[in-house]
């Protein structure tokens, strides 16, 4: 989603993401890290491949990128698709899965929204509808394993795989509570209070999903590059990345994972634990026009600092580490 300096950063990063709450995950850095640790366990040929995929069509230069351009075509593609969200607002739903909480793993599928309506544009291409970060996963594999389809299609594809493998190791990208993965949970985070972007609009800032998202990560990796983390976390898990990219690609099961850290530790591990709520649509956060969710939001009093961080921080360092080694092994599937 974002990583700029922390002072004076959070309006815009959430002026910039308010449209599509729960649709980011790992901020900059994280997405980066996720890319440059698949990068690190590519085979040659699929890391050739890959590359050609990626230079045969360019990221448009007059694209306004909210992490800047990356040096490394792996990290720049990571954060690519966040940047078209508003211009493709078509591809939104597919940074996630909303698996309210106490649902069961057998009815996963009934959270990931079919398209409705005549044939048309699959998920992965423009003017597809609904769907969710398994089904775009599923569909951007098949777009590259087609080699007849165009440079684009393949280009885009590639770029949202890399980023969609991260995204669903971000264990609010797989949960809610009717609060958009935890974008309407407003926190306390080590003495930040706090703040609704509009007054009655029940956003606020900090909110457990952007903690999740940015901050987690930033208190354990202040000033380091996304190439420093990467290089930490290869280290810190090169003994399991073996164990991980030797399973077969299960991505209902990644988001089953993921759904249930969010239990045990997002959502778990709150100093006041949250009711489970019984599931409905959300479109929004809470506002006035919903006065009994809205003043139930307000109450909410989370004063996140060191217990939560330190239960959150290695999820967020394995769960990084796993994406990375995961892109690694689909690459290398698809390349052979």
């Amino acid at each position: 989603m974002r990583r700029c300096q922390l002072a004076g950063c959070f309006l815009l990063i959430l002026s910039f993401f308010a449209a599509a709450p729960s649709a980011h995950a790992w901020g900059c850095k994280g997405h980066q890290a996720v890319a440059l640790i698949a990068e690190n366990h590519l085979t040659p040929h699929a890391r050739e491949v890959a590359l050609s995929i990626l230079a045969a069509v360019p990221i448009d230069p007059a694209l306004p990128r909210y992490c800047g351009p990356n040096n490394d075509p792996f990290a720049d593609a990571s954060t690519w698709p966040d940047d078209i969200r508003k211009m493709r607002p078509e591809t939104a739903p597919w940074h996630f899965i909303d698996i309210p909480r106490g649902a069961r793993r057998a009815d996963i599928a009934k959270y990931c929204p079919a398209q409705e309506g005549p044939p048309g544009p699959r998920q992965g291409e423009p003017g597809a509808k609904d769907g969710c970060v398994i089904a775009a996963l599923t569909d951007e594999m098949r777009v590259l394993r087609n080699s007849a389809a165009s440079p684009q299609a393949r280009a885009d594809a590639l770029r949202f795989l890399i980023h969609f493998v991260g995204d669903i190791h971000q264990p609010l990208h797989a949960s809610t509570n009717n609060d958009l993965g935890g974008n309407c949970v407003p926190v306390t985070f080590f003495g930040r209070a706090p703040t609704e972007f509009t007054p009655g609009s029940g956003a606020f800032n900090p909110n457990l999903h952007e903690v999740w998202d940015v901050e987690i990560l930033e208190r354990l990796s202040p000033g380091e590059s996304s190439s420093e983390v990467a290089n930490a976390l290869n280290q810190k898990f090169a003994a399991r990345i073996p164990a991980w990219q030797s399973l077969p690609a299960d991505f209902a099961g990644w988001a089953w994972e993921s759904h249930e850290l969010a239990e045990t530790i997002s959502y778990g591990r709150l100093p006041h634990p949250l009711p489970i709520e019984e599931p409905r649509v959300m479109t929004a956060c809470p506002n006035i026009g919903d006065p009994a969710a809205y003043n139930r939001m307000l109450k909410i009093e989370e004063n996140l600092s060191d217990n939560y961080q330190n239960a959150a921080a290695p999820v967020v360092e394995e769960q990084i580490a796993k994406a990375g080694a995961r892109l690694a092994a689909l690459l290398n599937s698809l390349f052979p």
